[in-house]
């Protein structure tokens, strides 16, 4: 049985303007391809074969270019929003969802395994799987810790180690039973409600290459990076 995969394709891409005011920031260009094909070309080779996107700014474009999937050896269907509904609550809006799918927005860069990262989700019965960018972030002074106005320690410009979402998740269909139903209900939303409720969500750190292309500096970027990055980015790419 095929896998399945929902890409969130209904974003503005404010932050991209003005390069997103003609393009819809999914169909935004890395090398010869739109990030989006980018994407669907990583799905097909990993063995989604069906793949719903979650259309709304600019949904005829994306459709027009996406077609049915055929090309790639995949079926897209889509699901349209009428209203900006963030990251979680379009899924509401896809009545055929299987027990266990992939998630993931449509402006990712990265050569992350996302048929593993399905599998030992769906392995070890799993709720809710994160694929976690390591990332580390360095202070630009000498860090004074100090109690009662006396120095009690000092690190001189220390390097800070923490994890950012790379918006790629794994979700069972069950967590979306406690999603209300036709309102804007984000990631943010789910994850403080799974940890009030103390549903164990999976966080995957991942050390590979990962860039979000949602601002102009991480675009460039890509863009700068695509062709070096060719081979493993997209291995069936003849």
């Amino acid at each position: 049985m095929s896998k399945r995969a929902v890409v969130l394709a209904g974003g503005k891409g404010s932050r991209l303007r003005p390069y997103t005011v003609v393009l819809p920031k999914p169909l935004m260009p890395v090398g010869e391809y739109p990030i989006l094909e980018v994407i669907l070309r990583q799905l097909s080779h990993q063995g989604f074969g069906r793949v719903t996107l979650a259309v709304n700014h600019q949904a005829e474009i994306v459709r027009a270019f996406c077609g049915d999937g055929s090309r790639w050896g995949i079926s897209i269907d889509y699901s349209l929003e009428t209203a900006p509904l963030s990251t979680i609550a379009p899924l509401r809006l896809i009545p055929d969802l299987p027990d266990n799918f992939l998630l993931m927005n449509g402006d990712v860069l990265t050569d992350l395994s996302m048929e593993k990262l399905y599998q030992e989700h769906v392995r070890r019965k799993r709720l809710f799987t994160i694929a976690a960018a390591e990332r580390t972030h360095i202070v630009d002074y000498g860090v004074l810790h100090a109690s009662e106005n006396r120095l009690t320690g000092f690190e001189e410009k220390p390097k800070l180690p923490y994890l950012v979402s790379m918006g790629v998740y794994v979700v069972n269909r069950s967590v979306l039973d406690q999603v209300p139903p036709e309102q804007k209900y984000g990631f943010d939303d789910l994850m403080l409600a799974m940890l009030a409720r103390q549903d164990p969500v999976h966080v995957e750190p991942y050390s590979g290459y990962w860039l979000d292309i949602g601002r102009v500096d991480d675009y460039l970027r890509a863009v700068e990076e695509f062709e070096d990055r060719r081979q493993q980015l997209l291995p069936d790419d003849k």
